[in-house]
C-alpha cells in the first residue's frame, strides 16, 4: 500500500492517457511529460502503461507498507528515500519517499515497482482536470494499493530529466494566415496555466482576417488564439473542439518540453 502524507499542490495518478476517443468528446490526458513518464517506469521494471504519480510544482511525501522499490523522473525537485538523497535515475527500495519543490521543471513523476493499482476509466487510470474522468486527484491521507503491472529487469533510460528549452518547434496550423507571426515573440507563462491549457503573455498578436469560425476538432499543442490575442498552447487535458482560430501546432517530440514549462518561464516558437 501506498498512503500519501503530504499530497502538494496537485498530485494526480496518469499513464499514457486515452487516446482515439475524441469522437466522444474524452480528451488524451495521460502524463503531460510522457518521455519523464517512461522513463520512470523503465527505472522500476514497469510493464509500459503502468500507471505512476504526476506531481505538480511541489512534491509530496509517501510512506509505502512494505518498502517498494521508487524512482523519480522528470522536475528536479530534491527527492529523500528514506531521508538519503535519490537522484533522478536512479531507483532504491524504500518505506518514505519526500520530494521538495521542483526548482527545475514543473512536473515530477514517481513510479513505483508494481505500478499504482486503481480502476481505469475508459481504459485509462490518468485523473483529467477537464472532464473529471479518472481518479481524483490524491489528498493528504489518501491510500491507495500498489499494483504488479511490472517485468524482471529494471533499465536505466538514456534520460530521466527532460531537457528545458526556451524554444518549441511547431508546423503552422489551419489559420496561420489570419495572424502576424507568432515566431516573432518571446512569450511568458502565465500563472494561469495548467494541464488544459498553458496561457501565454506577451504582445497581443495581430488579427488580419475577421472571418467567423465555427468549432473544429484540435489536438494536443495546438496553439490557439483568443479575442485578446494571447496565445494558449493546449495540454493534454484539452477540449477535443475549439473556435479559437489555431496557428501553430507544437510538434510531437517537444510536447514533453511544454510539459515541463513552469509560470513566469519565457518560451519562443520556431518552424520545423
Amino acid at each position: 500500500m501506498l498512503t500519501v502524507l503530504r499530497a502538494g499542490p496537485l498530485l494526480t495518478v496518469q499513464d499514457a492517457g486515452r487516446p482515439g476517443l475524441a469522437h466522444l468528446g474524452v480528451p488524451p490526458s495521460g502524463a503531460a511529460d510522457l518521455l519523464s513518464y517512461d522513463a520512470a517506469n523503465a527505472l522500476v521494471g514497469n510493464e509500459p502503461g503502468a500507471a505512476c504519480l504526476e506531481a505538480t510544482l511541489a512534491g509530496p511525501a509517501l510512506r509505502f507498507d512494505p518498502p517498494a522499490l521508487v524512482a523519480v523522473a522528470g522536475a528536479e525537485a530534491d527527492a529523500r528515500l528514506d531521508g538519503e538523497p535519490l537522484p533522478l535515475g536512479e531507483a532504491r527500495e524504500g518505506a518514505l519517499l519526500e520530494l521538495g519543490r521542483c526548482r527545475v521543471g514543473i512536473r515530477a513523476y514517481v513510479a513505483v515497482r508494481g505500478g499504482i493499482d486503481v480502476e481505469p476509466v475508459l481504459r485509462s487510470c490518468s485523473h483529467d482536470l477537464l472532464t473529471g474522468l479518472g481518479p481524483p486527484p490524491l489528498r493528504d491521507g489518501d491510500v491507495v494499493r500498489i499494483g504488479q503491472r511490472s517485468s524482471n529487469r529494471c533499465q536505466t533510460p538514456g534520460r530521466c530529466l527532460t531537457p528545458l528549452g526556451e524554444t518549441l518547434t511547431v508546423v503552422p496550423g489551419p489559420r496561420t494566415d489570419w495572424f502576424g507571426s507568432l515566431l516573432d515573440t518571446e512569450w511568458r507563462v502565465s500563472p494561469a496555466s495548467n494541464r488544459i491549457g498553458i496561457r501565454l503573455e506577451g504582445p497581443p498578436l495581430e488579427r488580419l482576417r475577421r472571418d467567423e469560425l465555427l468549432s473544429e476538432g484540435v489536438v494536443t499543442g495546438s496553439v490557439q488564439v483568443p479575442p485578446s490575442g494571447q496565445p494558449i498552447l493546449l495540454g493534454p487535458d484539452h477540449p477535443t473542439t475549439g473556435g479559437y482560430p489555431v496557428v501553430a501546432v507544437v510538434r510531437g517530440d517537444d510536447l514533453p518540453l511544454a510539459g515541463q514549462l513552469a509560470p513566469g518561464t519565457t518560451v519562443c516558437f520556431s518552424l520545423g
